[in-house]
């Protein structure tokens, strides 16, 4: 199997890879989307994120990836052990296709066990391998309804409940949800946009030495992928670290009254609905700066995410044809100071 182009070797598209950072650092912000043109290396990062991200400690053999450390957050099955024995798997990074069946997400009923043995078994879906993983949804937008209703179910709750052809059972389903899509080929459902934590929009790089050097990766990634890798594997152990120890801090980064009142007067002056907006911000800022290794929230973090987390949350106005960013921008400038 060969491996993914590697995350560190992405050229530009710095937002998309700060915000999956980010994702990784805290899943509490509440996932990514990432609109924009075809052909801008959206796939290419998910991927790539999934070889970056640091090995997690599982129950040994459990399907939906239970942590032993959380006796709360068990299965059924590992909750009955006195004390699991616990093994390291890779972080799962799960493609959720299009066409899948609502079977294929949430799980079913094994029909050739019950065919053969006459016993009830359930078959884990993607939902499961998803557990304290990424889910990622290209062309989201495209998404069927009742999975867009599926989705948005077990996110909030971070449970799957199964009720169906008999079984009635239930597993630990959170994940951070991961989206990517052309906007051109539709919008995206209110409800499901809301369940992003952060947003951000993906262009094709206009200046020729950026467009060149994208090239010239790509291409020798294609050439010689091991060779290739061996190139980036220091860089990539450099980010690896730089997550990890962002996990390890993150819980310790101070947020003090003058940053809350500062994400709180932002969402104000943008006029967004409910608290979510300034909920995401503070963790989506803190998560910030502990991968900026920084003690504290500051206005540098709550500028540099605001766009991203704020931009998606934004009422249309009929009056305003600039779109939602410059609307943050200016709001920034009116909070901050130009």
């Amino acid at each position: 199997m060969v491996n993914p182009f590697p995350f560190s070797a992405i050229v530009g598209q710095d937002d998309m890879r700060l915000a999956f950072m980010i994702a990784a650092v805290d899943p509490s912000v509440g996932g990514v989307l990432a609109f924009g043109d075809r052909g801008t290396g959206k796939s290419t990062a998910v991927r790539a994120l999934a070889a970056l991200l640091p090995k997690i400690r599982v129950v040994a053999g459990c399907p939906y990836n239970c942590a032993p450390e959380n006796r709360a957050g068990l299965c059924g099955a590992c909750t009955g052990e006195a004390k699991p024995k616990a093994e390291q798997r890779g972080a799962p990074v799960v493609d959720l296709p299009l066409g899948a069946t609502e079977d294929r997400v949430v799980g079913a009923l094994n029909l050739e066990r019950a065919l053969a043995a006459g016993e009830k078994h359930y078959e884990p879906g993607l939902l499961a391998r998803a557990n304290r993983g990424f889910l990622y949804i290209e062309e989201v937008n495209l998404l069927e309804d009742h999975l867009v209703d599926l989705l948005l179910d077990v996110a909030a709750s971070g449970v799957n409940l199964v009720e169906r052809e008999g079984l009635s059972l239930s597993h630990p389903a959170r994940f951070v949800l991961i989206g990517s899509g052309n906007p051109e080929e539709g919008e995206l459902r209110p409800q499901m946009l809301d369940r992003f934590g952060l947003a951000v929009e993906v262009r094709t790089p206009q200046d020729v030495p950026t467009r060149i050097e994208v090239v010239r990766r790509r291409n020798d990634y294609d050439r010689d992928p091991e060779a290739f890798h061996r190139t980036w594997a220091g860089a990539e152990r450099k980010l690896r670290a730089q997550i990890t120890h962002a996990r390890e801090r993150v819980a310790s980064v101070e947020t003090s009254d003058a940053a809350l009142e500062r994400a709180t007067r932002l969402c104000i002056a943008l006029g967004a609905d409910g608290l979510r907006g300034e909920l995401t911000l503070i963790r989506a800022a803190r998560a910030f700066a502990a991968l900026e290794d920084v003690p504290a929230i500051g206005d540098k973090e709550l500028k540099r995410l605001a766009p991203m987390v704020l931009s998606h949350r934004l009422r249309r106005n009929p009056l305003d044809d600039g779109g939602s960013a410059p609307r943050v921008q200016r709001a920034i400038e009116e909070v901050f100071g130009p």
